[in-house]
């Protein structure tokens, strides 16, 4: 098996130390701690969905930490679930997957799927939140009928 080099192993500690952070700081609704974890400037892919309120293109830290506060007013507090299958780490890359689930408070419809959430660290901060999701059944579970 080949070796890694120091640098790649220390860039892998730190992206791991940081994405831990941001889990426990999004578990925990700390949006100041999100702001701070953010970088001034992010690389955000979340398929824009006109009809999901929380669902839209963002590039600040302070925007892409407060999509988590906009999740959580619309969405029923309780009963939010994150199950977390895979916590891989590449140098300055992770990648999380797993399945989430959800009920909109505006319909009582839930919602739920896998997702897959790409994240870059550079100089302690998130530089990149790509996250990939059901995002039918979001947009079906906000949609009145």
């Amino acid at each position: 098996m080949p070796v890694q080099s120091t640098a790649v192993q220390s860039d892998a500690e730190a992206t791991r130390a940081v994405v831990e952070e941001f889990l426990a700081a999004r578990a925990a609704g700390d949006t100041g701690r999100l702001i701070e974890l953010f970088a001034d400037e992010v690389d955000w892919l979340l398929a824009d969905n006109p009809g999901v309120p929380w669902i839209r293109p963002r590039s600040t830290g302070a925007e892409c930490a407060a999509q988590f506060t906009e999740l959580t007013e619309h969405t029923v507090p309780g009963d939010a679930r994150v199950g977390l299958d895979a916590f891989l780490v590449d140098g300055r890359d992770a990648v999380l997957t797993g399945h989430l689930a959800g009920t909109v408070r505006a319909t009582g419809r839930s919602f739920e799927g896998p997702f897959a959430l790409r994240l870059t660290v550079e100089g302690g901060r998130i530089t990149r939140h790509h996250l990939y999701e059901n995002s039918r059944a979001i947009a079906e579970a906000c949609a009145a009928g």
